[in-house]
């Protein structure tokens, strides 16, 4: 494998318009992923699904190099229907559209450009290959006080002209003071199967509100790995919801930085699995001042020999006194081929504190089913009422109305 990754890391130089310093950062990132790998059962945070074997399965060989000078058609039948959106969209890879059009221009900045900086140091293989392979990283700043007024949608779609690839993206997000985005990750149906790495940094400045929505609705065969970074300033706000339920296999990790005072994390998530998938949502919220709080729920709904795993961290700083943090985990098995993991953390040095944890799995109640049986529903109807409830619990966290409905009418759900 590392012959093939400095081959195409060789090609993608020959093919980019990067100065010798930016190259030079690359190549070091590279070195980096070389050195440790994919990472597998061996590192703690990848005991429940190895990304590496899960690759080396479904894959085999993987190929580095994405040529972007290619134009990959738009198609238009992947837009979401009924909810007026901001648009970007990822082809293969690559940004082939950007529409901000509902908003004022001069309110917000979006800039394309070669990564020149080494700011984040996370001890994260996937990290340093996203940044040895990515081409471009998106840059969007949110100005002062400006609440976008429609909600954006990211399309990440792959067609059928690429497989066995790795798609590396990255983008930077800025909100000044007292600003609001509502962004919608958005992940389309796609046959071949390719690897799709994607890394998100945000950086909230005070009383500034991020809400971050992934839908990986629709089956597609592809193994996906997310990071968001969250870097979190006094009063500021971020919620993330995670529906988790298309891709062969996925993994999200969110790391959040209270750093402000009154600042908040919310992260929410619904797994629903079948047919041999294999999802994970890895979570680490840092208490790191005072008067913090953090709110998890995570739900899974699992059969046909599908698994899922989630994996809280709280992590409470020892000046973090009044600290409110909260996780809880439940999952459905619908069947015995089925398989949920927990792993809930905490990890505290402050003595004034209010962090509790949480997890439970079993099948459907029979009792239950008796009941609504007996109410004139068949088995399958009760099923899927108790199943609905049981979701619909999550989704009503969302703080958003319009975002609510789409996802509610996404994933099927009646109040």
């Amino acid at each position: 494998m590392n012959e093939q990754l400095q081959s195409d890391f060789d090609k993608i130089v020959k093919t980019s318009k990067v100065s010798e310093k930016e190259v030079s950062l690359k190549k070091g990132f590279l070195n980096k992923f070389i050195e440790n790998g994919f990472p597998n059962r061996k590192h703690e945070d990848w005991k429940f699904l190895d990304i590496s074997q899960i690759i080396k399965k479904n894959i085999g060989n993987l190929s580095f190099f994405n040529d972007y000078s290619l134009t990959n058609k738009v198609d238009p039948t992947v837009f979401v229907d009924g909810l007026e959106h901001n648009k970007v969209v990822f082809v293969n890879g690559k940004i082939e559209k950007i529409d901000f059009s509902y908003e004022d221009q001069n309110k917000i900045e979006i800039n394309e450009e070669i990564e020149k900086d080494i700011t984040f140091d996370f001890k994260n293989s996937l990290i340093d290959l996203n940044r040895a392979f990515t081409n471009k990283v998106l840059k969007i700043l949110i100005k002062k006080n400006y609440s976008l007024k429609r909600p954006l949608i990211i399309y990440h779609s792959i067609n059928d002209k690429i497989n066995s690839k790795n798609i590396n993206l990255r983008l930077d997000f800025e909100l000044e003071q007292n600003s609001c985005l509502r962004l919608v990750d958005f992940f389309s149906k796609s046959t071949n199967k390719n690897f799709v790495n994607i890394f998100y940094n945000f950086d909230l400045k005070k009383d500034s509100i991020l809400k971050n929505y992934k839908l990986d609705k629709f089956r597609n065969n592809n193994l996906v790995y997310s990071f968001n970074n969250i870097e979190q300033d006094s009063n500021s706000v971020s919620e993330t919801f995670v529906l988790s339920s298309g891709s062969d296999y996925f993994k999200n990790e969110v790391n959040s930085n209270l750093k402000g005072e009154y600042s908040s994390a919310f992260i929410n998530g619904i797994f629903s699995l079948k047919e041999n998938q294999q999802h994970e949502i890895r979570s680490t919220i840092n208490h790191l001042v005072e008067n913090t709080k953090s709110y998890q729920l995570i739900k899974s709904v699992l059969g046909k020999n599908s698994k899922s795993a989630y994996q809280g961290r709280i992590f409470v700083n020892s000046k973090a006194q009044k600290t409110d943090g909260y996780q809880l985990s439940k999952a459905i098995l619908l069947d015995e081929t089925s398989e949920f993991n927990a792993k809930p953390e905490l990890e505290i040095y402050a003595d004034d504190v209010k962090c509790s944890h949480g997890s439970a799995s079993g099948s459907l109640d029979e009792n239950s089913i008796f009941y609504l049986m007996s109410r004139g529903l068949n088995y399958q109807q009760a099923k899927e009422l108790l199943i609905n409830g049981f979701l619909l619990d999550v989704v009503e966290k969302i703080t958003d109305p319009e975002i609510k409905i789409l996802i509610k009418n996404i994933v099927g759900l009646k109040e």
